[in-house]
């Protein structure tokens, strides 16, 4: 059997087709690769699409209990972008609803103009054989949400040059 090699695209539907893309065109800082009236492509890397937005010309958001995706998830590279795109966003008035220190990842969590939740994160573990250490001391089965933070808090804590392991390590 073969697994597949990437994650190549999400895809959502909207009412709300222009407010969706200018959305993730700016909280990912990419770029439109393909639009129409009812179908629009977005990137921010050399794939062609990673986000496919779909109109529908519904208009209401679906409620809190109903079934499907729960979020999509970004990962970066460094804290420090991460912290330089809460930064930017935060200037734009895209705000987090959610930061948690999940244990293996520190991440911010965003709601798109539809209500889609979209998780920025980092890892927190420089390699698996780590990772996979941290999972074995049972610390995740103690709290498998993790811990909440102050994203400001956290971004000065990093400009004071606090060390990434404490700056990651959940409290």
């Amino acid at each position: 059997m073969a697994s597949p090699s990437k994650l190549a695209h999400v895809v959502f539907k909207t009412g709300r087709l222009t407010a969706m893309t200018e959305w993730y065109v700016r909280v990912l800082e990419g770029r439109v690769t393909f639009a129409n009236d009812s179908l629009a492509f977005l990137t921010y890397d050399d794939e062609h699409h990673r986000i496919a937005l779909i109109s529908t010309g519904a208009s209401e958001r679906p409620g809190e209990g109903h079934t499907g995706l729960h979020h999509a998830a970004f990962t970066y590279d460094t804290l420090g972008d991460l912290l330089g795109t809460y930064r930017r966003l935060n200037t734009e008035g895209i705000h987090p609803f959610w930061c948690v220190n999940h244990g293996p990842t520190t991440s911010m969590y965003f709601e798109d103009p539809d209500g889609n939740h979209i998780e920025l994160q980092i890892d927190n573990f420089a390699t698996e054989e780590a990772l996979h250490e941290w999972f074995a001391s049972g610390a995740f089965e103690e709290d498998p949400i993790g811990t909440r933070f102050d994203p400001d808090e956290l971004v000065r804590r990093f400009e004071s040059g606090e060390s990434f392991a404490e700056l990651v390590k959940r409290s």
